[in-house]
């Protein structure tokens, strides 16, 4: 079946043997080899979490297209993904079963990282994302669809969690009561940031949305060379790429850690990260996305806490679990981890506004 879909695009390369790439939780993705390189990366998209596949991967194509003109020939070929039309001239096939797939160069001599292992990752990290939003800057967000509406949505998100609370399994809802609690105290300040966003003083872009450091490949030196899964981009502010980074990134355990005391914000890796994305953002970014940068890495774990504790109240729906309580685990990591950006927040805003000193308003 593999080398029967690979077959319906345009490469020009005649099929050898493919095998499962151990990446990502959504999608289903093979590395195909090929007799002669490149060898190319085809990805079986999950219409069940993206309802408008087509509209996907146009986003992908257009955005990874625009992106390439920023760079010459032969570092576009290397920093930008590049998909490859199917014979009819889409960038989508559909199976009979009504998959879809799309079809990528792969990057060979490349590395990837689940984890940041030292600050010269997260700066790297930091680099790229922030080179990313730069070079899309320009990019007219207007004409990007929207994949998962109200994915970074604060006030969505709590009208759900207030349906779970009044609809969810009581027994969990007891359970959970003190980390409901902490949501409820926290959520106006954090709200902020989406009032911000709704008033048009904070400036809409094209985000990425998923900014996790397995989300960047690195060449084999250690240096970062391309932003991948693109599945997410959409219309956003800086905050939640910036957020999204900070959360993953820079929390000393994995988000599954039973024991919440072991939950810390590694002030080395923010840095690092903050240093690499402002040295790349500075030329297009306001002050008042400066002085919410931190707010949006609040925004971004409350609304990951949220959507966890939603799901744990309502049964685990959404989320796969191992065993009664790991959404509540879950949770309770993302909330403590809430509580130290809380705790550090002049801290981290001082590292912010060292880093962009030099921007005027």
């Amino acid at each position: 079946m593999i080398q029967s879909i690979f077959n319906q695009f345009e490469h020009n390369s005649q099929y050898t043997s493919h095998q499962v790439l151990e990446a990502g939780h959504i999608n289903d993705t093979y590395l195909i080899k090929t007799k002669t390189k490149p060898f190319y990366v085809l990805q079986r998209i999950n219409h069940h979490v993206f309802p408008n596949v087509p509209e996907l991967i146009e986003n992908k194509v257009n955005t990874t297209n625009f992106l390439r003109k920023k760079y010459s020939k032969e570092d576009g070929s290397r920093k930008v993904l590049t998909f490859i039309s199917t014979k009819n001239q889409k960038y989508f096939h559909q199976d009979n079963n009504g998959y879809y797939w799309n079809l990528m160069i792969y990057l060979d001599q490349t590395q990837s990282f689940e984890n940041i292992l030292n600050s010269k990752i997260a700066y790297e990290g930091g680099k790229l994302f922030g080179d990313f939003l730069d070079k899309t800057s320009t990019f007219d967000h207007t004409k990007l669809h929207i994949v998962i509406p109200k994915f970074h949505n604060l006030k969505h998100r709590l009208n759900q969690f207030e349906d779970a609370i009044t609809n969810g399994k009581p027994t969990r809802i007891k359970q959970a009561k003190p980390w409901i609690k902490i949501i409820y105290s926290e959520k106006n300040d954090i709200l902020k940031l989406q009032t911000l966003k709704e008033s048009g003083a904070i400036p809409l872009r094209l985000t990425h949305n998923d900014t996790k450091i397995s989300n960047v490949l690195f060449d084999l030196q250690g240096n970062g060379l391309c932003v991948i899964d693109l599945d997410t981009i959409m219309p956003g502010i800086i905050h939640y790429d910036f957020g999204d980074a900070i959360r993953t990134m820079c929390n000393t355990a994995k988000e599954d850690e039973k024991d919440i005391s072991k939950v810390y914000l590694n002030l080395d890796y923010f840095k690092a990260f903050v240093k690499g994305f402002s040295e790349k953002t500075k030329g297009n970014i306001t002050q008042t996305e400066i002085e919410t940068l931190v707010l949006g890495a609040k925004y971004i774990t409350m609304i990951q806490g949220v959507r966890i504790l939603t799901d744990y109240l309502n049964g685990d729906i959404y989320y796969k679990t191992e065993y009664e309580n790991h959404n509540l685990v879950r949770a309770k990591n993302q909330l403590r981890f809430l509580q130290q950006l809380n705790t550090l927040t002049d801290e981290l805003n001082e590292i912010v506004n060292q880093f962009y000193r030099t921007v005027k308003k």
